[in-house]
């Protein structure tokens, strides 16, 4: 959070109990004059080519929609911190609708709030909504997999070693679905395609994924990829290391003028301008919203330099057939362990609720979960 967020709050909240002879507890809610206000939350800063990236491109959409007010805050952390950014947009900026972006926002916080606030909704950038949470409260999500096998598909067409590098945080369902679609688009197209991760252990670690990149690099790998909050580390290791690389979560395109090939984007500006729209016309927001390519929730990045007239026709041609609905998890596919995920013939439909409790690598990734 800047300088001039904290000190514009503190005035507003002193001035406003001030003038209404109340305690800043005690402040009651303010309601816009006209139109709809939202609040939109970041746990760091708006312009980390990544994660809050993608986040704020959505908001910077949201404002050019007519009638629509956007607050924002940055830099706020996993703590008690985000509860109290978020119940002073309800308070002082009159918001009705709250984007919570951030993984650890939603327990306890987002929870508390949506039943302190029945009448304010909270949607949070994450499918962890259960039937047993505040019916005003929600999730939504992007399936970037599917993004990420179209990166696998241009990578194992753009690798001279079949060696491809994936820097991760954490090993959660999320982050292995993304990893094991990556490898499925590469073996779609040069089956001895390999990829080597390496975790980090945390969202956002620049020395960690600096060190993990250099030596996936020092590994033979070609093409680096990644699923960390801001990959700007990984994507200028690559650069200046001489290798390609693809994106995740934003836009990193110009951080790597020679060797980008594309990258895994999240469109959340169809799913900010669809809530907003659905209020303003006064309908009932969704518990759980969550789409692909055929949503125009999540997109590829446009083509750099790295990107080969082979990769660009094979990738365009996997993301047309993606969008369309055909499967990305094809057997036959065996887990790490030699264990069947998918027998021949056998295929998951893109959504299938199993996807998303993913707790295993397929065949072909190199590294451990554990």
């Amino acid at each position: 959070m800047s300088k001039f967020e904290l000190n514009r709050r503190s005035l507003l909240k002193t001035s406003a109990a001030g003038l209404l002879g109340l305690s800043a507890a005690g402040l009651p809610r303010m309601a816009s004059a006209a139109g709809l206000t939202v609040g939109i939350v970041y746990v760091g800063p708006r312009d980390d080519f990544g994660w809050n990236q993608a986040h704020a491109v959505a908001a910077a959409a949201l404002k050019e929609v007519p009638g629509v007010t956007v607050v924002e805050e940055e830099n706020v952390p996993e703590t008690i911190a985000v509860q109290k950014s978020m119940e002073s947009m309800i308070n002082l900026d009159g918001a009705e609708l709250i984007f919570a972006t951030s993984f650890g926002y939603y327990k306890p916080f987002v929870l508390d709030l949506a039943a302190k606030y029945p009448d304010v909704q909270f949607r949070h950038a994450a499918p962890l909504w259960t039937d047993a949470d505040p019916k005003n409260a929600g999730s939504y999500f992007g399936y970037l997999d599917q993004a990420h096998y179209i990166d696998g598909v241009a990578a194992g067409l753009s690798t001279t070693t079949n060696k491809l590098g994936f820097v991760a945080a954490k090993p959660i369902g999320t982050v292995l679905r993304n990893i094991n679609s990556f490898l499925l688009g590469a073996k779609k197209v040069n089956p001895n395609a390999t990829v080597q991760v390496i975790f980090t252990g945390e969202w956002s670690m620049p020395v960690r994924e600096a060190e993990a990149a250099n030596a996936l690099v020092d590994a033979g790998c070609d093409v680096l990829t990644c699923h960390v909050d801001g990959p700007k580390v990984v994507i200028e290791t690559a650069e200046a290391r001489g290798i390609k690389c693809c994106g995740h979560n934003a836009s990193q395109a110009p951080l790597a003028p020679k060797g980008f090939i594309t990258g895994a984007e999240y469109k959340w500006a169809t799913i900010y301008k669809m809530f907003a729209n659905d209020l303003t016309e006064g309908k009932t927001l969704p518990n759980f919203t969550g789409g692909g390519f055929d949503l125009d929730f999540v997109q590829s990045t446009p083509y750099g330099a790295g990107a080969t007239e082979a990769a660009i026709a094979a990738a365009d041609e996997a993301r047309v057939a993606v969008k369309a609905g055909k499967p990305i998890f094809t057997g036959p596919i065996n887990k790490q362990d030699g264990t069947p995920l998918l027998a021949a013939g056998a295929s998951l439909d893109n959504y299938d609720p199993s996807l998303d409790q993913t707790d295993y690598l397929i065949e072909g990734v190199i590294g451990s979960i554990t």
